[in-house]
């Protein structure tokens, strides 16, 4: 029998772990567990969230199926060796300087030649993105996600291109200068909420609540062309970030060749409130490629994550890092 892969997504507040095979489709629904993981939590109790999660899954599948764990993991983390550097990012601190592969392979009592293998999540989203969802077309493609934070991942041939004169170090461009600070604070959750704040002097829980207010106060003006948003703030706010993330990112679309762009990411589901400045942004600066909003979602993470656990693949993989 083909051995079963797992991959695990690991958010800020759960654990959501699925049996993939080879192919990268998910075996079945049945196949699927969520926890619920509290971030601020011990290191007990984290760890011990994540291996009741694991092991519910194990099994279902059969232990002796089982191929290996893939995990898509925020950083800061040492993901070829597997040791968490979590500090001052609100989540998980507790693991500082814990050897995770160690603690997971004695709690699931899993023979050391099962690999348990890590890399960053928005990189593994990008894989997953390549391996079976529209990218995979294409062989040149960027991935961003768009939530808390504004991961990004260059990919060729399937494969994480974090070096070289097309990409910055690492496939990263969340640390790169925008405007009057770096790329994070400009495309991420707390980006709205301070711009509203800012316009309004109100305050909103989250872009799902921006995105109400904008569909509920779309205008149609006779002066503004078909199908143009009004100037309510919220609509404003969505127009502006759809131009800014237009100009920043083409010049790295250019550079690297891509030829698609996958959005995942909470904010995503917003896309149709920004997507024509954005796609006009990308057209003034001559890039003009398919842009996919991510329909696998979460499932591309755990796919990417999933797919670790192929030894050839994982071979070709460069040197992860999270700086």
């Amino acid at each position: 029998m083909t051995k079963i892969l797992i991959g695990a997504d690991i958010g800020g507040s759960h654990i959501s772990c699925m049996a993939v095979d080879s192919e990268g489709h998910i075996i079945s629904d049945v196949f699927k567990v969520r926890k619920e993981v509290d971030s601020q939590a011990s290191a007990e109790v984290i760890l011990e969230g994540w291996g009741e999660a694991l092991s519910e899954l194990i099994r279902l599948t059969g232990k002796e199926n089982l191929g290996g764990i893939g995990f898509a993991m925020p950083g800061p983390f040492d993901y070829p060796g597997g040791i968490a550097w979590f500090k001052g990012v609100q989540k998980y601190d507790s693991l500082y300087s814990v050897n995770v592969r160690k603690e997971l392979h004695n709690r699931l009592g899993l023979d050391v030649s099962i690999p348990l293998r890590f890399l960053n999540d928005a990189t593994s989203f990008a894989i997953g993105e390549a391996w079976t969802g529209k990218a995979s077309r294409f062989r040149r493609n960027m991935a961003i996600t768009l939530g808390t934070g504004f991961g990004s991942a260059f990919i060729e041939d399937g494969i994480p291109v974090e070096s070289g004169p097309e990409v910055p170090e690492y496939g990263c461009v969340y640390h790169l200068p925008f405007d009057d600070s770096i790329a994070d604070d400009h495309f991420s959750t707390r980006w709205f909420i301070g711009s509203y704040r800012k316009i309004t002097g109100e305050d909103i829980t989250g872009v799902k609540e921006l995105a109400e207010m904008a569909e509920g106060y779309m205008i149609r003006d006779e002066g503004l062309p078909s199908g143009a948003y009004g100037l309510h703030p919220a609509s404003r706010i969505f127009n502006e970030f759809g131009s800014n993330m237009g100009a920043f990112l083409a010049p790295w679309l250019l550079k690297f060749h891509a030829g698609c762009l996958t959005i995942g990411g909470n904010i995503s589901n917003s896309y149709s409130l920004f997507e024509k400045p954005f796609l006009q942004s990308l057209h003034d600066q001559g890039c003009n490629i398919p842009v996919f909003i991510s329909e696998l979602g979460e499932l591309a993470g755990i796919i990417g994550a999933a797919r670790l656990c192929d030894d050839s693949f994982y071979s070709r993989l460069p040197f992860i890092s999270d700086k």
